[in-house]
């Protein structure tokens, strides 16, 4: 039997959780990579709809097929076993399948995010030492320019219509065609070396030329495979770097406890492979499982309701803004989501009252299910304490994945606090990553030799852990503003906004929105000889955009004499949150 059958099977009962007998606490793991786990249900269910992109379909066998043709063209172009190769790509079967053809040649995928400003494409690829891009054809001159100095070997440029239908390529072009007749993109004025850019179908036909078998290497299980991006401590971007191990543990972990994820049922993809939700959950897992992949690569809230009826899901995973959008919907069917047996919320605390809206949207519907929430950071890939079905306690994020354990310590220490108390989250378990890419000071900070010899991740988040083992969240230790699922940390953007020639000083703060959840607002001392204006305001608007991120970018700037401190003299944080809040809370 092999280890997908093996999940299938729940043939783990003797090891379970009190009183929650349905929850498997171990599983075995194979010492494989993530293109030879994905090959055991390939072998399984060959016939099995892997993906459906747009309405165009692809088996599992022909998937597999398109990964080693793509591995072969990746080494083509001269990609080798510790090399690494960034993606910057939205939901399409070029960007998946190019993730798995990385780690079948034993390379590492770096996953950044496609609306990255210049600066940060070129930091990315910097402290990965990137030598392979993958991005989009509306991506290539901003990728050029920010890799121009940097030594980046072959640009590969994609579109997002290479894998679409016929009429749905048609259409799609011409829409494009309109847009930018009312809206023309920049004139480039900087002439940028072309010489190493390959198309997409340029790149995959080099595939059909590589006859030799050195393509597909045996992985080690503990070797580097994947890197995201988080904030860590600092607020600083850092390389989360992933093992083989990391993503195929969290990914048989998942399956075992989500009821939905079993061969022939169906997921709306919609969240972006950047993200190790997205790509951990939404991507590797649900194909693990031989679930239909719907690949959207752009989430759009009006059309949300469109495509659960289309498609018509057994599972739905996202954020709670996604559900937000969902229940806002003036859609009349009591049916439609009838199909919809599991439904999962993470990325971003769901709130009890949104929490109860959603349960009752369902209801109304025709679903049975409840959402459940789960809990996880890039740390661990993406989930690794999920609720139990039909489970709600006020603040509960679930229990731990099987070999998973969660600690609550006093902060600052790895002294574990009493059952109850608020402490530190900590972590241990095999979806706990390798540690953040050239940082291993950071990397000491989070993983921590605890008394029992073994590493446990510091999540930075507050909780408690009941007696029956349920996990509580809290709050986070860190400033860290979450809007529409993204993580944006302020202190970049202070940094940013503070090396302008008119600023003193800068703190930025979340203020509540009533999609959104927070968006950012900057709070700016300007230097003595500068005043606060419009055009001030266009100014920093325009430098800012050189590095940072459009979703990470302010959406107002208020001008303040001084930045307020507390009695011990700290940033008073609060002051400022209810000041701008009161101003800016309906942005």
């Amino acid at each position: 039997m092999n280890f997908i059958s093996k999940v299938f099977s729940k043939d783990y009962s003797a090891e379970r959780i009190k009183p929650f007998s349905d929850t498997i606490t171990h599983l075995d793991y194979p010492e494989v990579g993530i293109h030879e786990l994905l090959k055991e249900t390939v072998d399984k269910f060959p016939k099995l709809v892997a993906y459906d992109y747009f309405g165009k379909e692809s088996t599992f066998e022909r998937f597999y097929q398109k990964i080693e043709h793509t591995a072969k063209a990746f080494k083509a172009i001269g990609v080798k076993k510790g090399d690494r190769v960034t993606i910057s790509m939205p939901n399409t079967p070029e960007a998946i399948t190019a993730f798995y053809a990385i780690n079948m040649i034993g390379a590492t995928a770096n996953m950044i995010h496609p609306l990255s400003s210049e600066n940060e494409v070129a930091y990315y690829v910097e402290i990965s030492n990137s030598k392979y891009f993958l991005t989009l054809d509306k991506l290539k001159n901003r990728v050029l320019k920010a890799t121009k100095n940097l030594n980046v070997e072959r640009i590969i440029i994609c579109s997002v219509d290479i894998s679409m239908p016929l009429v749905t390529k048609t259409a799609y072009n011409a829409l494009e065609l309109i847009k930018n007749r009312k809206n023309p993109p920049p004139i480039m004025t900087e002439k940028l070396d072309e010489s190493h850019v390959i198309m997409w179908n340029e790149f995959y036909d080099l595939g059909y030329a590589y006859d030799k078998k050195d393509y597909k290497i045996k992985s080690d299980p503990n070797d580097e495979a994947v890197i995201l991006y988080s904030g860590g401590t600092t607020g600083k971007p850092k390389g989360v770097r992933l093992s083989n191990m990391n993503f195929n543990a969290m990914a048989l972990q998942a399956i075992s406890r989500v009821e939905s994820a079993k061969p022939g049922n169906s997921v709306l993809s919609l969240l972006p492979i950047f993200h190790g939700f997205g790509l951990g959950c939404c991507v590797h897992t649900v194909l693990l499982a031989g679930v239909r992949c719907y690949l959207i690569p752009q989430f759009k809230p009006e059309e949300f309701v469109k495509l659960i009826k289309k498609s018509k899901p057994n599972f739905v995973v996202g954020v709670p803004t996604m559900f937000e959008a969902l229940i806002n919907s003036k859609e009349k069917s009591k049916t439609y989501l009838r199909p919809v047996t599991d439904v999962i919320s993470g990325g971003d605390t769901l709130k009890s009252d949104l929490r109860k809206r959603i349960n009752q949207y369902l209801a109304d519907h025709g679903s049975k299910a409840q959402v459940r929430v789960g809990y996880g950071l890039s740390e661990s890939v993406a989930v690794c304490i999920l609720c139990p079905s039909h489970y709600y306690k006020e603040n509960a994020i679930g229990l731990p994945m099987p070999n998973t354990e969660v600690r609550i310590v006093k902060p600052g220490t790895t002294k574990e606090v009493k059952p109850n108390k608020l402490g530190e989250i900590c972590v241990t378990g095999p979806s706990v990553m390798m540690g953040y890419l050239n940082e291993p000071i950071e990397t000491e900070n989070t993983l921590k030799t605890h008394y029992d010899g073994k590493i446990w991740l510091h999540t930075g988040d507050i909780g408690y852990k009941n007696r029956d083992g349920i996990v509580f969240f809290e709050s986070r230790l860190k400033r860290m503003i979450v809007t529409s699922g993204y993580n944006v940390y302020p202190n970049y953007i202070e940094q940013i906004i503070a090396s302008h020639p008119a600023v003193e000083a800068c703190v930025v703060v979340g203020v509540p929105h009533p999609y959104r959840k927070q968006v950012p607002v900057a709070n700016v001392v300007l230097h003595k000889n500068h005043e606060g204006s419009a055009e001030l305001t266009r100014d920093l608007i325009k430098y800012c955009e050189k590095s940072i991120a459009k979703y990470s970018m302010p959406v107002a700037f208020e001008y303040i004499k001084s930045v307020p401190k507390t009695l011990i003299g700290k940033v008073n944080y609060r002051k400022l949150e209810e000041d701008c809040a009161k101003k800016h809370g309906k942005v």
